[in-house]
């Protein structure tokens, strides 16, 4: 098989601690860079400065642009007749005793599959969803798998994986058993499997966790005779709860792609469980998500796998599943079956969300700690520059070797944007004042600066506004003035970017510069509010 394996920490040196380093010098760099260059020239430094903020403001509006455009495709997609699509996909041609408005694309759906080598039919599809647990408790884990239950999808087409963690203990055990006791009769099956501790060369993650159980699924497709060619795997966390739509939505997408085995496909994330009793911080990084994502359904090209996606079955056996050897399985999945395959390999996404929560413990200062780490786990996706270097630039392959430069370069120009970006905007304008207050450029410099920002803030209006139409219905317990403060509250946006977004990228970019890499998976604490108010916690990680 070929070597898709990201090294172990042991064995990274030479080219590929360069390529460690690489995103973290530069951020750092980048930083200091006005102070350098108002050393040098106050006027080199207004120019650069102005520059990165034009370049900046042109691109948040084609954001604010795409936002408003992926939220009217979502709203479609919610309308459409997914199952009566899929009837007119078996039938081969459109089945007019079935009298719905077909949008143009699925009527060109139709005929472009007849020229497929191979058909798919949805008949013929099985779905397997991986549930992955540590130590989440019922009133987590139940809702996600009456959620699946609920969907407008024949339920006995779908087979129910919950892998769960044997460090958790004998309570996790207990409690994973008897939701499989409860609900097996609804699927066509359910079962669970037990992710033993310690295994070599495996870091405490949910990349082993759900391999372990895509290897038991695989074992059990073969003693059922199931081509594992007509099934497709969803992994969810604990807290994922699918819209009712999604998996009649994903076995279209699945039929109608032109190389399924070579594709896979990813749902809209949206942090909306528990978005009305999660603090205000936590909702403009959970809102601000939200948008992120219904953006880059507008942008295909720049699609990963995060949390919840899914895959054909067979795909991930070819590539002996996940990756175990690093905490951030899902986006570097993307990488690992872009190698496998040599480029050959794209994500599609889907416009229907997939619901899960925004961060909540017990207790805000426990929220405002299980954000960061949550997002310094996200962040720590920049460990994947020096992967795509690696095996982009320095292993054989029959890659496009622009293809692999540009998705390089973007890949490390989002994580040093991500790092510096807030602070260039909203503080690199008062450097040369500070260093030459005598300077009238170097003065002009924050009033030119806030002309262009408040120019900005028009098309932030648009994306605001797709924030507060996605929003779920306000629980009756919730005082009314909350809905208020769910407008007012993006004024925290930039203090939000700062300290959960700025921090955290130079948080893991700085770990991985001096080779303090994050070698688990710090599971993120959750509580459930319910209907009383009654707080129901889970410390999540059975190590703490």
């Amino acid at each position: 098989m070929k070597n898709i394996e990201i090294p172990y920490e042991r064995d990274r040196k030479g080219h590929y601690r360069f390529f460690e380093i690489l995103p973290g010098l530069l951020s750092w760099s980048l930083l200091i860079l006005p102070v350098v260059l108002t050393l040098i020239d106050t006027t080199y430094a207004v120019v650069f400065i102005l520059s990165y903020l034009l370049i900046y403001i042109v691109r948040s509006f084609g954001y604010d642009f795409r936002a408003v455009s992926g939220y009217l495709t979502m709203k479609q997609h919610l309308k459409l007749k997914w199952n009566d699509f899929l009837q007119d996909l078996d039938l081969g041609e459109i089945d007019e005793s079935l009298h719905i408005t077909r949008p143009a694309w699925h009527i060109d759906n139709i005929q472009r599959v007849k020229g497929y080598p191979t058909i798919y039919k949805p008949k013929d599809i099985l779905h397997g969803v991986i549930i992955a647990t540590v130590n989440e408790n019922r009133e987590i884990l139940e809702p996600t798998i009456k959620s699946i239950i609920d969907s407008d999808y024949d339920v006995k087409k779908i087979i129910l994986i919950i892998a769960y963690e044997g460090r958790a203990g004998e309570e996790t055990q207990k409690r994973v058993l008897k939701l499989i006791k409860d609900y097996r009769p609804f699927f066509k099956d359910a079962f669970a499997v037990k992710h033993p501790p310690n295994i070599p060369g495996e870091v405490i993650g949910k990349g082993g966790n759900i391999t372990y159980a895509g290897k038991k699924f695989e074992q059990y497709l073969l003693d059922k005779k199931i081509d594992p060619k007509n099934v497709i795997i969803t992994t969810l966390d604990a807290d994922n709860r699918p819209h009712k739509l999604y998996f009649a939505s994903l076995t279209y997408m699945f039929c109608v792609a032109p190389n399924p085995l070579r594709a896979s496909f990813q749902p809209l994330p949206m942090f909306t469980n528990n978005i009305w009793d999660a603090p205000t911080l936590m909702r403009v990084i959970a809102t601000g998500n939200n948008l992120f994502y219904i953006v880059l359904t507008k942008r295909p090209h720049l699609e990963r796998n995060f949390s919840a996606h899914a895959q054909s079955m067979q795909s991930l056996i070819e590539m002996n599943f996940w990756s175990v050897r690093t905490i951030v399985e899902d986006g570097h999945h993307f990488w690992r079956s872009y190698f496998f395959y040599d480029g050959d390999y794209r994500v599609y996404p889907l416009s229907i969300p997939i619901y899960q929560d925004a961060v909540l413990a017990d207790g805000y200062i426990k929220t405002l700690k299980a954000q960061f780490v949550q997002l310094r786990r996200w962040t720590y996706g920049v460990s994947d520059v020096a992967y795509i270097a690696d095996k982009g630039f320095f292993h054989k392959n029959k890659i496009s070797k622009p293809d692999v430069f540009i998705k390089f370069f973007r890949t490390l120009e989002g994580h040093v944007t991500w790092a510096t970006g807030t602070i260039l905007i909203f503080g690199a304008a008062f450097i040369p004042s500070l260093l030459h207050p005598q300077s009238f450029a170097a003065n002009q410099l924050p009033i030119i600066v806030s002309r262009i920002q408040q120019i900005g803030i028009i098309g932030l209006l648009a994306s605001v506004y797709v924030t507060l139409v996605t929003l779920p219905p306000r629980p009756s317990r919730i005082k009314r003035h909350r809905s208020f403060l769910m407008m007012i509250q993006w004024v925290l946006a930039p203090v939000a970017s700062l300290l959960y977004g700025t921090f955290t990228a130079f948080n893991s970019q700085t770990r991985l510069m001096f080779k303090m890499y994050l070698s688990r998976f710090d599971v993120t604490e959750k509580a459930v509010i319910v209907a009383k108010g009654n707080v129901i916690s889970s410390n999540a990680d059975p190590d703490k």
